[in-house]
């Protein structure tokens, strides 16, 4: 029925109804996650597939717990439709005699002494389903056939299902509306309708007269849904939307914040740090640090990306270099210290960009403060793994004399974790760095006396490690290992390197502070509730700039808050009720867009009297203009 791979390809809306449709004939909604290998096994036949026992361990493999909507729509964007004509070419090189039938012995034969091998009972049903005639012999082009008419028959179904009502189709894809999506609008309600404000998207036409219908609340009031639709789905809330159109970014300064003319001349102190990301799906994290003013000043802060692989010694040159995290998005949110995070308020947050530099310049009263790095998400996150794993790179070898040395790739992504916990950037490491790495990749920290048997060791200047002793150190793990590599792995990994000693799951980050009338401090510290902290302050922020909060319909204690700045759009419901609320996010209609999520249609839990950033959103491609449209709604309770 359908393939985007076909002679005619389908479009991307079409595809991903079509995927839909298939999906919820099987799921409760396209929320719920494919579970075993029976359930995708059962979800592509009815889209036409017919996967092999080898194919499906290709995508459930043993360290797969589920797949979602989105996977699913993946796996079939990869995998043909089973054609009918494929299946005769097969049938006919069975048929011996060339008169379109094969016997039932022949075919049990045939299918349960090669490939894999079917049971006699499943042989059996075959024959029970198209063996008209009783006849012990198989019609296989009436088969085949029957095949593939069940399959489009079914996809068929189950799209004239989610069509039928137009309701259910709304709640089930989100923004989408009878007729053409893209003829969508989204129009500002009048602030006296009972109906909560969603802001204008601009879309290319206005609506047709069916989409004003379904749209106008007064007439919704009056229209029934069909007592045979009855799923949890469709009795949920009206929908609630948020849509804006921004314009595409020149990546220069966006004219909010200048550098300062003489920033040359301010005192100046810089620091770095790393994003990483954790197991935790979604999570994110890294040091905090304390900013000490003596006295009020005018202050420049910025935050980016660190390029790493320019200023090693012995030609190293990192693959990856300046790569893929060079285009992760940064922020610094600054609140005042306190001794909790109960007394840490926001101040300021970097929301101007200059560059690759994200920057706030402006004035802050003597005092301490911290300062929160931050990054949303849309641009660092867990790569999906390949069916097939790739081959680690070698990390030891043999010289000619037999001795254990460090293969050039190791050495040179050594030499980049060198200058990623070099915090100071002066090219040593002191302890106080050293113990951060050890606590990063060990949980362990390293004492006085056991850096005294360091420095005796291995090559150190000023009491600190330079990067030859960094090298000398792993080298002496693997030796005193005999060559295996696993605690390597285990360092490397945890510094965000894959097997293939590429930087995937980390950003290394530069923060710089200048203060006009007095030197600042920067120390780098681990508070047990940073990202508490650094959670509040992001709330705080979006709720402070997001204006008036639109509430969902129906539910006037939930409340969405949604910050549009130059680069970055976050949203947050705050749940202001007794009870727990489910909300459903659907981005479909978002154009030149990426979620932190990674999913465009998603649900979140948010408990009684909480609030919850659900997610942030960036463009795609930051030089043309993207289209923010979400659609959130409540799901019911259970």
């Amino acid at each position: 029925m359908f393939s985007p791979a076909s002679s005619q390809p389908l479009d991307e809306e079409t595809f991903y109804l079509k995927c839909r449709a298939v999906y919820i004939s099987v799921f409760r909604s396209s929320l719920t996650s494919i579970t075993s290998k029976q359930q995708l096994c059962r979800v592509l036949q009815l889209a036409g597939r017919n996967p092999s026992l080898k194919t499906l361990s290709k995508y459930w493999t043993p360290a797969t717990s589920n797949l979602n909507f989105d996977d699913f729509c993946e796996i079939l964007k990869l995998e043909k439709q089973t054609d009918e004509n494929e299946l005769l070419r097969i049938f006919k090189g069975m048929d011996a005699n060339g008169d379109g039938f094969i016997s039932h012995s022949k075919l049990e034969k045939a299918l349960t002494t090669s490939g894999e091998k079917m049971t006699a009972e499943e042989i059996s049903a075959i024959f029970s389903i198209a063996d008209a005639n009783k006849e012990s012999k198989l019609d296989y082009a009436e088969f085949c056939r029957m095949l593939a008419t069940t399959a489009e028959q079914c996809q068929s179904e189950a799209l004239e299902r989610l069509e039928a009502d137009a309701k259910m189709r709304r709640q089930n894809f989100g923004s989408q509306i009878d007729g053409n999506p893209k003829s969508a609008t989204y129009s500002s309600a009048s602030p006296s309708a009972a109906v909560p404000t969603a802001t204008t998207a601009t879309l290319p036409q206005p609506p047709s007269e069916s989409q004003r219908q379904d749209s106008d609340p007064a007439l919704k009031k009056d229209s029934r849904t069909p007592s045979r639709v009855s799923s949890a789905r469709s009795r949920r809330s009206p929908l609630s939307s948020t849509g804006v159109t921004m314009t595409a970014s020149s990546v220069k300064a966006s004219g909010k914040t200048l550098e300062p003319a003489a920033l040359q001349n301010w005192q100046h102190v810089g620091v770095r740090g790393c994003f990483f990301l954790e197991e935790e799906e979604g999570s994110i994290s890294s040091l905090q640090y304390r900013f000490h003013l003596p006295q009020r000043s005018s202050v420049y802060l910025s935050i980016q990306p660190l390029s790493l692989g320019h200023h090693t010694p012995g030609n190293y040159t990192n693959k990856v270099s300046s790569g893929s995290w060079m285009t992760v998005d940064t922020a610094i949110f600054v609140t005042s210290a306190g001794q909790s995070k109960e007394e840490c308020n926001l101040v300021c947050f970097t929301e101007a960009r200059d560059e690759e530099r994200y920057v706030w310049s402006g004035e802050l009263a003597a005092g301490s403060y911290f300062l929160l790095p931050f990054t949303s998400g849309c641009r660092l996150r867990r790569r999906r793994r390949t069916a097939t794993p790739t081959k680690p790179e070698p990390l030891v070898y043999r010289t000619d004399s037999g001795e254990l040395d460090l293969t050039r790739a190791l050495r040179e992504a050594l030499s980049d974790i060198f200058d990623v916990i070099d915090l100071d950037g002066n090219g040593l490491i002191s302890l106080e760095e050293y113990n951060l790495f050890e606590l990063r990749t060990s949980g362990e920290k390293c004492d006085e006396e056991a850096w005294a048997i360091c420095k005796e060791t291995f090559d150190t200047r000023r009491n600190q490690l330079t990067r030859q002793g960094f090298m000398e150190l792993h080298l002496m793990e693997a030796t005193e290992k005999d060559g295996d590599p696993s605690d390597l792995w285990l360092t490397l990994e945890a510094m965000g390197y894959n097997q293939a000693l590429e930087l995937v799951e980390a950003c290394p980050f530069q923060m710089d502070v200048h203060c006009e009338g007095c030197p600042p401090s920067l120390q780098p510290l681990s508070l047990d509730w940073g990202s508490r902290l650094l959670n509040q302050a992001l709330q705080k922020s979006i709720v402070a700039s997001a204006g008036e909060a639109r509430a969902l319909r129906g539910h006037d204690n939930v409340l969405v808050y949604t910050y549009r700045g130059d680069h970055r759009i976050s949203s947050l419901v705050a749940n202001k009720g007794i009870q727990k609320v489910t909300v459903h996010v659907n981005n479909e209609h978002s154009k030149n867009c990426c979620s932190s999520r990674g999913m465009s249609v998603f649900a979140v839990e948010v408990p009684a009297k909480t609030k919850m950033v659900h997610q942030h959103v960036l463009p795609i491609n930051e030089r043309q203009e993207w289209t923010y449209c979400c659609v959130e709604s409540t799901l019911p309770s259970q």
